[in-house]
């Protein structure tokens, strides 16, 4: 969050967020923030395994403006399509299903 003139906290401002998802499941997360005049992109991965719900945050990255922190995050998603994941718009909750045993 940044400070405004007054002193008074101003919120970050959602400018986009895209998924990658791979069978089915959510494998990561990128939002774009605009903060006291620069760009954030907030990044979660999600577990291939196991049946954790919880993102594991990275970063975030800040950018001094929006067509680097677009750069950045059309890279990423594009090594994602790469790796046979489909790229989203928006956020979704990440579904879980069920990992057979080992047994």
């Amino acid at each position: 969050m940044g400070i405004g003139a007054e002193g008074a906290r101003t919120p970050a401002r959602e400018l986009f967020s895209r998924r990658a998802v791979k069978e089915g499941r959510t494998v990561v997360s990128l939002r774009g923030v605009q903060t006291a005049g620069r760009c954030r992109i907030e990044v979660g991965v999600f577990p291939t395994t196991g049946v954790g719900l919880d993102a594991v945050p990275l970063g975030p990255y800040d950018f001094p403006g929006l067509d680097e922190a677009i750069d950045f995050v059309e890279e990423a998603l594009l090594a994602f399509e790469y790796l046979g994941c489909s790229v989203h718009s928006g956020a979704e909750e990440r579904t879980l299903r069920a990992v057979p045993d080992a047994s």
